[in-house]
C-alpha cells in the first residue's frame, strides 16, 4: 500500500481518538516496534530545552499498563489536533508530520479548561502495509501542567 497524505493524517487523528478513549492497547498497535515517545518543552528561564519524558515502546506500554495504579486527575482529556505539514522522505520510507495540539481537561462536574498547548512532531513509517507511528515528540508550549497526567498527551 502506498500511503497518501490523507492516510498519514488519519493515523495522527486516530491516535488522538484512542488516547481520548484511553484505549491504550489500540494506540500502541499503531506504533512501530522501535517507537519512541518524548515530551519536551523549551525553558526561557534555563535557556535550553527540557526533556520531561523519554520512553521506548516497551517502557510506554508499562506506563500505560499501570495508569490505573497511579493517582490521577478524575476527569477526561480531549485532544484537538490539526495536521499542518507532512514532509515525505521516500528514501527512508518515512514522513515527518507537524501537528498543532490543544489538550482540554474536563472534570467530573463538567467544567472544561485548557490543559496544554503544543505540537506533535511525529515520524511516520511508511514501509509496511499501513502507516505506523515510529516516533512522537510532544513539544509543549505549556510548562505548568499542575499535577500532570500519566496518560500520554
Amino acid at each position: 500500500m502506498t500511503a497518501g497524505d490523507g492516510d498519514i493524517g488519519a493515523l495522527v487523528y486516530r491516535t488522538c481518538l484512542l488516547l481520548d478513549a484511553e484505549r491504550f492497547d489500540d494506540y500502541l498497535a499503531l506504533c512501530s516496534a522501535d517507537f519512541r515517545y518524548r515530551v519536551k518543552a523549551d525553558s526561557p528561564e534555563l535557556g535550553k530545552e527540557m526533556t520531561w519524558l523519554d520512553l521506548d515502546r516497551n517502557e510506554l506500554a508499562d506506563l500505560l499498563e499501570n495508569v490505573a495504579n497511579h493517582v490521577r486527575l478524575p476527569g477526561r482529556f480531549t485532544r484537538q489536533a490539526t495536521v499542518y505539514a507532512i514532509e515525505r522522505d521516500d528514501a527512508a520510507a518515512a514522513a515527518a508530520v507537524t501537528t498543532s495540539l490543544i489538550v482540554v481537561y474536563t472534570d467530573l462536574d463538567g467544567v472544561s479548561r485548557l490543559f496544554a498547548s503544543g505540537r506533535y512532531l511525529d515520524t511516520v513509517a511508511l514501509a509496511g502495509p499501513a502507516p505506523q507511528l515510529a516516533a512522537r515528540t510532544v513539544w509543549l508550549d505549556t510548562r505548568d501542567l499542575g499535577p500532570g497526567s500519566h496518560v500520554p498527551l
